[in-house]
């Protein structure tokens, strides 16, 4: 159960603002509105901004839909994402060409997880990519759209290749949760489910037209995203809802996010990171061949490790205010790395935070030393995801 310390909470998440006064449009800056505010509005929204895109922060109780993530189908607007399609006849093998991963042996209905790196091997985005039927779709991170296509447009020559901005004509659902098949696959008979992580499926119905159906856990656990048409995404949230799904806005997907260790570009990883330093094993091919930044990458794991990594640390103390992104981790009088991501979790009721720590102090179980503003807090390494 939730504790009460945990509900007094009102901004755990670092890097994220959030819009106070509910149902008005009081914006934290120029930003990009959901295609769906006013849906969300009458659903009780709290905005926020993510980025330069316009997020849910909540619902009102963002404890509930926590749990619900948790326990049941967390349903997530995530059109603020941004969502690229690359045409053409030289598609696959053009893009194959500029991500860290095995894109060219996509089969038409199978995906994976990559990232856009520069010459130096640095951080650019990290993708889910997908092979349609007649192109590849790129899914990232907010606020990313115009630099991830410019990224790719420059290295576009001779290649029968064309980078399009998908998100105007296709919003995202996501369902995560224990419950999101459950809830997804009783939509329809047709709605059937990608047989493998990062497989997708296309439903094709007369009345919302092309759904395009991912197998994606963006929580370590069950999770589906709904590519769904524009115009047919209230339809298709009102289905969700009706079949057991709870709306959630992102303090609730990052409170879990953090829980999971799932690291998110923007937060935990940027441009000044190393792919290496901060993407699992999933996301880099070490035997595709040559693409943008491969010598590099590939350099790296030859002559030794990475100078640091990203760990998971559970922080001593009972207050729920969490260290900011940046706060410096000392071994003894030795500074070792900093703090990306930290929040309070009503789960583990404690102090949870990801960071980077240098290779020589990273060990499960070392005992290191947050430095604040407010003073110093003892915290130890653990290992991903956390557990109770």
């Amino acid at each position: 159960m939730i504790n009460a310390q945990a509900a007094r909470i009102c901004n755990v998440i670092p890097a994220f603002s959030i819009e106070t006064n509910r149902g008005r449009d009081v914006k934290v800056a120029v930003m990009t509105s959901l295609p769906l505010h006013e849906f969300h509005r009458a659903a009780g929204a709290v905005f926020g901004e993510v980025n330069g895109q316009e997020v849910v922060a909540h619902y009102g109780d963002w404890l509930a839909e926590y749990e619900a993530l948790r326990a049941g189908a967390g349903i997530l607007d995530l059109s603020f994402r941004g969502r690229l399609c690359v045409l053409g006849a030289d598609a696959q093998r053009f893009l194959n060409g500029q991500v860290t991963n095995n894109v060219k042996d996509l089969q038409i209905g199978e995906g994976c997880y990559a990232a856009l790196v520069s010459a130096k091997g640095r951080l650019h985005s990290d993708l889910n990519i997908y092979r349609l039927e007649n192109e590849m779709l790129l899914d990232f991170e907010p606020g990313l759209s115009a630099s991830v296509a410019q990224r790719l447009e420059k290295f576009v020559i001779a290649e029968d290749a064309q980078v399009i901005d998908a998100a105007a004509q296709y919003g995202l659902w996501s369902a995560q949760g224990p419950k999101a098949v459950e809830v997804v696959g009783s939509l329809s008979p047709r709605f059937l489910l990608p047989p493998k992580a990062m497989g997708w499926t296309k439903v094709a119905e007369a009345a919302p037209g092309d759904i395009y159906l991912t197998s994606l856990s963006r929580l370590r656990g069950q999770g589906l995203d709904l590519f769904v048409p524009a115009d047919a995404m209230k339809e298709v949230a009102a289905r969700l809802l009706a079949r057991g799904g709870r709306l959630c806005g992102w303090q609730a997907l990052e409170t879990a996010r953090i829980e999971a260790g799932v690291p998110r570009f923007g937060a935990d990883m940027d441009e000044t990171n190393l792919a290496p330093e901060a993407l699992d094993t999933r996301a880099i091919s070490y035997t595709k061949g040559c693409y943008i930044g491969q010598e590099v990458i590939a350099r790296i794991r030859t002559y030794g490790q990475v100078a640091k990594s990203l760990r998971g640390l559970r922080l001593a103390g009972d207050a729920p205010e969490a260290p900011a992104r940046g706060a410096k981790l000392f071994l003894g009088d030795k500074e070792v790395g900093s703090i990306t991501s930290a929040m309070w979790s009503p789960a583990l009721r404690a102090l949870i935070a990801l960071g980077y720590v240098r290779r020589e102090a990273n060990q499960t179980g070392t005992e290191l030393e947050v430095r604040t503003a407010g003073g110093k807090v003892p915290a130890r390494i653990v290992d991903l995801p956390f557990e109770p």
